[in-house]
């Protein structure tokens, strides 16, 4: 049984960055200034140290991601995004676009549910 070339090129690419983070760290690292580990942790409040640290280390391994360590002490670690990650904002910023209408919609819907329920 052969595979469908198609959807295996969707599963590679989809397995880079599909998480529940990843596509918002790259978002972060989008910015263009690079991002100490522990100022990811700030703008990610709900995730664990552990998963910011899996995802960083998959998203490097991708090469998406760039770690720098500056010797110094203490450590100086900072993250950001790689040239080859760049070519991911185009996609993540339509992605963030969509999810914003998504999210009117589904308020908009709300609303309009709630109002022919008052009537």
């Amino acid at each position: 049984m052969q595979k469908n070339p198609v959807q295996c090129q969707f599963v590679v690419a989809l397995d880079s960055i599909v998480g529940k983070w990843k596509p918002i760290i790259l978002y972060h690292l989008l910015q263009g200034k690079p991002l100490r580990f522990n100022e990811l942790r700030r703008l990610l409040p709900d995730i664990t140290q552990r998963m910011l640290t899996l995802h960083l280390r998959e998203l490097e391994e991708e090469e998406l991601v760039k770690r720098v360590i500056y010797p110094q002490i203490p450590p100086k670690v900072e993250y950001s995004i790689t040239e080859y990650g760049m070519s991911l904002s185009p996609i993540l910023e339509t992605l963030h676009q969509w999810g914003v209408a998504h999210v009117e919609r589904k308020q908009l819907k709300k609303e309009k549910n709630e109002q022919t329920e008052t009537d």
